[in-house]
């Protein structure tokens, strides 16, 4: 039995090398700007990126090199702050002149430098990374694996509906969010649905053409996976200007609390009455 399990035990080792290997061999490097690199030329990157019919898969890696002490990545939240230059909430900061930023999620990416002079005259980048299901990626982390917490439904008894415009700052502000906490949106046909977007401008805005994710069921239960602030609105024309749309702050995972270990409570009275009769018993006479 013992020589089964390290058989087995061997060829499972096998495959998750084999697997890990096919993810490495499967995936690309890109050296953004090939020979020029990082650097400030007028729509340079968009012709980049087009060029060679490139296509980026998750998995596929990004080569950032430039010089660090003038220059930066900016991975941008979303397509307003890539259009504007905007670096005020980055996904990520790199600055170390050789950043290889590998592609983990389907979906646009987006990245600029914090010289907004540079940016505007053409240094960022967009691209579309697709998911091929042919292509091995590697599994998620176990941090990923979270622990269930709670469960707070939109707008309360009402829902996700149009109330005033700042119902939903109020109702999130009330409220402590952390990793592992859920958010169940629940509306009818009028309202439609629930975009999650991914930065400050496009809430503020109403912008919904980049979105993370959609939810369509009228009954959408959003896990909160990040810690961060998540953005929440409706596409429904003239609803989210109006108020309908969601901000909240997520909060790390919150530390087990250990209660100090109390002593029994014992009964004194009973322990000195016991000592009491010995001594007494001690310093009779005895015959």
């Amino acid at each position: 039995m013992a020589t089964r399990t390290r058989i087995f035990s061997f060829v499972f080792a096998m495959m998750m090398s084999f697997m890990v290997f096919s993810v490495y061999c499967s995936a690309r490097i890109y050296t953004v700007g090939d020979s020029e690199g990082w650097t400030a030329k007028d729509d340079v990157y968009y012709a980049w990126a087009e060029a060679d019919h490139k296509e980026f898969h998750v998995g596929d890696s990004l080569v950032f090199e430039y010089d660090p002490n003038i220059n930066d990545v900016i991975h941008a939240s979303g397509s307003l702050e890539y259009e504007f230059c905007d670096y005020s909430s980055p996904k990520a900061v790199y600055n170390t002149g050789h950043d290889v930023v590998t592609l983990t999620e389907p979906g646009f990416h987006y990245f600029i430098t914090s010289n907004q002079a540079q940016c505007v005259l053409g240094q960022k980048l967009k691209v579309l990374v697709i998911h091929d299901p042919s292509r091995p990626v590697p599994p998620p982390p176990p941090s990923k694996i979270l622990p269930v917490g709670k469960t707070y439904k939109v707008g309360d008894s009402q829902g996700w509906k149009l109330y005033n415009s700042d119902f939903y700052n109020k109702w999130s502000e009330e409220r402590q969010f952390h990793v592992g906490d859920a958010l169940l949106f629940e509306y009818d046909n009028e309202v439609n649905d629930v975009y999650e977007i991914s930065g400050d401008l496009e809430f503020i805005t109403c912008d919904p053409t980049s979105p993370v994710a959609v939810h369509k069921t009228r009954q959408d239960l959003v896990r909160l996976t990040e810690p961060g602030v998540h953005y929440f609105v409706t596409s429904h024309s003239g609803y989210c200007e109006a108020g309908l749309k969601l901000r909240v702050m997520v909060g790390p995972l919150p530390k087990a609390v250990t209660l100090p270990s109390f002593p029994k409570k014992v009964d004194l009275s009973a322990m000195e009455r016991l000592n009491n009769w010995l001594q007494t018993f001690k310093h009779q006479p005895h015959h």
